[in-house]
């Protein structure tokens, strides 16, 4: 893999280490993270064990090791700010306060799924938690979350529109569309892209001559910086800080989050194309585990505090997978329900 990349998340290694430095993040704060960071490890294990039962079909890409961005997303916004995302969905989703068995059963295509069954992996949603998915077409979101924060704008709200997307989409012709156009009018839109090295098998030194995606953001003269993305901290404060400047009315501002997925693209992608090193190296900072290291050798909380939220999740996690089980499949007569809110809408049902 790209050199500087790696070099970027080795730094990004001794930033993770345990330290007995006084943290400004409180201890429910900490316990959030690794909260939020350990149900979304438990729900992806479950879900690939549930594709192996082949109780989950299609398209399956799930969030393991990327875990600290959906943490500080429950921490660093607020429930009334907006969310769209890409295909890679499921972590954020949970981060966004989406509950596990809804979302377990839309993995299983089931009727009480988030959306009904009818969306399946890449398509979760959620009015209710400001959560607009979930998108199948690469970089389809950004011009949606573009236009989520036009609408916030002209309400008047304080409301962000966080726009996440990943490394391959970046090289999308809409990102620049909705970036001109989100600068020009000084939108509340906190573009994210999540770069975890490789759009599906390529890495970003293949098919990008930048390969610091931050530095994209400089040509419409928009706030842009990296961020560690192995570390809920660095990227609550990245968060935080930009919010903080879009709330302020001075317009968007892009982060790049350097993460990493541990697994391949989707659950066919056998990930040939990197090395045994490489993940290792990325392993040995995994955010959920130096999260757990660091709140227990600064005494943060005690093990038993921890064993408490870990016993929790795994609890819920086959509450999930039971419930997703033993939920029924949507009628075939439901096919066209929820497709549009108006009823006169043209729709060729014969």
């Amino acid at each position: 893999m790209m050199a500087e990349t790696l070099e970027k998340k080795t730094t990004s290694k001794k930033s993770t280490k345990s330290t007995t430095k006084k943290s400004k993040y409180s201890k429910a704060t900490y316990l959030k993270w690794f909260e939020v960071m350990y149900r979304i490890r438990k729900f992806e294990e479950k879900t690939l064990f549930a594709y192996s039962k082949q109780y989950i079909r299609g398209f399956c890409h799930v969030y393991i090791g990327q875990e600290a961005i959906g943490a500080a997303l429950a921490t660093a916004i607020t429930p009334d700010d907006k969310l769209v995302t890409a295909y890679r969905q499921h972590g954020v989703a949970l981060a966004r306060g989406l509950d596990s068995k809804s979302c377990m059963a839309e993995l299983f295509g089931k009727s009480t799924g988030c959306v009904k069954g009818k969306g399946g992996s890449m398509h979760f949603f959620s009015k209710e938690h400001n959560y607009f998915g979930g998108n199948g077409i690469v970089g389809a979101q950004i011009p949606i979350g573009t236009g989520i924060a036009l609408a916030e704008q002209y309400q008047g709200t304080k409301h962000l529109a966080v726009t996440m997307f990943g490394d391959g989409a970046a090289r999308q012709g809409a990102l620049y569309e909705s970036f001109n156009m989100a600068m020009t009018w000084k939108l509340p839109v906190l573009y994210i892209v999540e770069n975890n090295g490789y759009a599906m098998g390529t890495s970003v030194e293949r098919t990008s001559n930048v390969h610091e995606l931050y530095k994209i953001g400089s040509a419409f003269e928009m706030p842009s910086a990296p961020v560690d993305g192995m570390n809920p901290e660095a990227v609550h404060d990245a968060i935080e800080k930009a919010a903080k400047h879009i709330r302020s009315g001075k317009g968007p501002y892009f982060l790049e989050i350097n993460t990493y997925r541990y697994k391949g693209h989707s659950v066919s992608d056998p990930a040939k194309y990197r090395t045994k090193d490489e993940l290792k190296s990325y392993m040995e900072i995994d955010p959920v585990y130096t999260t757990e290291q660091k709140i227990l050798d600064n005494k943060i909380a005690s093990e038993k505090e921890v064993n408490k939220i870990k016993e929790a999740i795994h609890a819920e996690m086959e509450e999930a997978f039971d419930f997703a089980l033993k939920s029924d499949y949507p009628l075939g007569s439901e096919l066209y329900d929820d497709n549009y809110l108006q009823e006169d809408y043209p729709f060729i049902m014969d």
